[in-house]
């Protein structure tokens, strides 16, 4: 389990979003197809093969019966969740400009999205905290409408996430043929102008294969962390936080990097210890195989690795971690200290867990207000202004062979006094 950097240098800085395809691809995009094609019949006709129910909206009654039959505790856990990461977005600037002078006005105008479709997944268990971590930015943000999609027999919990969120309406719908009715809508699912949220790889090969028609703040792979590590941290918490990681699936990947060689060998053996009573202990087992403790000669060797991989959570577990902030470039989001475990960030800590996975926080951050919101350039030049700059812009036209353009220039480069 333990690895020297030299072995994993060529896998941190090559590594790429890669998606399986298999037969997957071309089952997508049949779907796809009918729904835009046939609308709420192919959806109504792939939701019972897939899921074994028709599509059916959810009425807000149901959302709030759920909520209010929610263990007291549990309500309090999503009602402080939301509280925090509505606070944490109110500090995000939103405004645009205006600015005249003497030339005319130019600015930007920012503007919130109309609608937009928050995907929730399913399956084994019910993920509520995606429910918040996507609709309550975006409401912060001033979208006009949330649509929420999630697989049939929706978890009550999810229901109750929805209402807490503020979410506008929601339908018991999962899959490929829910991007694909989000995406080109339906006459019961209106079409949506932007896809958040994870899914498995249909929801992704969807996502992939509808970019364009709809907007998209990502498309989402298997989830990670790394740990950088230093003597003073616990070898227990570490390697609990590594098994937090890695009981996501079995493609999870959870890297723990330290010069320190002891350090790795008293978490190799707490991560036996830890695993003996984990109940998803195999599914553990499995990502921990493409993981690894990885020996450094330094903690700014450590830090060099890091940003190679580009990790959707960076854990700084090490004695004064804001020393070592500025030399982070890469990471979807940082965790500063041990105490600031990841696990946090999945629920209640105030930015929402929605991050870049596979290497694209080299380029990409986390779910933000900007991903809800559109810049529109603003332009109002008075005449002079307009003349003065319409000869040089001709100029720049003719250069690219563009008459046309030269010649609207030139009819405004008259007017120049």
């Amino acid at each position: 389990m333990i690895r020297t950097a030299e072995q994993v240098r060529d896998r941190f800085a090559n590594r790429r979003m890669t998606v399986e395809y298999g037969d997957a691809l071309e089952t997508v995009r049949t779907i796809l197809r009918s729904v835009e094609l046939e609308g709420d019949a192919a959806l109504d006709r792939w939701s019972e093969q897939l899921d074994g129910a028709r599509v059916q909206e959810i009425p807000k009654r149901e959302w709030r019966e759920a909520y209010e039959g929610l263990e007291a505790g549990l309500r309090d856990a999503l009602e402080t969740a939301k509280e925090r990461v509505e606070a944490f977005y109110r500090k995000e600037p939103q405004g645009g400009f205006l600015e005249a002078t003497p030339e005319g006005v130019l600015g930007q105008l920012v503007r919130p999205l109309d609608r937009v479709g928050v995907y929730v997944p399913g399956g084994s268990a019910p993920l509520i905290s995606s429910v918040l971590m996507a609709a309550v930015p975006a409401k912060v943000a001033g979208v006009g409408e949330i649509v929420l999609a999630s697989p049939p027999r929706v978890h009550p919990a999810i229901l109750a996430a929805a209402w807490v969120a503020g979410a506008d309406r929601l339908f018991a719908m999962g899959g490929a043929q829910a991007i694909a009715a989000m995406a080109y809508g339906t006459e019961r699912v209106p079409r949506v102008d932007k896809v958040v949220g994870p899914g498995n790889r249909y929801v992704v090969l969807a996502k992939r294969e509808v970019y364009g028609s709809v907007g998209m703040e990502a498309l989402p792979g298997p989830t990670e962390t790394l740990i950088v590590a230093d003597a003073s941290a616990d070898p227990r918490l570490l390697a609990a936080d590594l098994l937090a990681q890695a009981e996501h699936g079995p493609d999870s990947e959870a890297w723990l990097l330290s010069p320190d060689g002891e350090l790795l060998e008293a978490v190799a053996a707490e991560l036996e210890h830890q695993l003996s009573s984990l109940p998803r202990a195999d599914i553990a087992r499995q990502a921990l195989a493409r993981s690894g403790l990885v020996r450094v000669e330094s903690l700014e060797q450590a830090l060099e690795w890091a940003n190679l991989y580009a990790p959707e959570h960076l854990c700084l577990s090490v004695r004064e971690p804001l020393e070592h902030l500025g030399q982070v470039r890469n990471a979807g989001g940082i965790f500063l200290g041990e105490h600031s475990c990841e696990a946090l960030g999945d629920y209640i800590a105030g930015p929402s867990h929605v991050m870049p996975t596979g290497g694209t926080a080299r380029y990409g951050g986390g779910l933000a207000l900007r991903d809800f919101l559109k810049v529109i350039p603003v332009v109002g030049l008075s005449g002079q202004t307009a003349a003065r700059l319409a000869r040089l812009g001709a100029r720049l036209a003719r250069e690219e062979g563009l008459e046309g353009h030269a010649r609207a220039l030139d009819l405004r480069a008259r007017h120049e006094s």
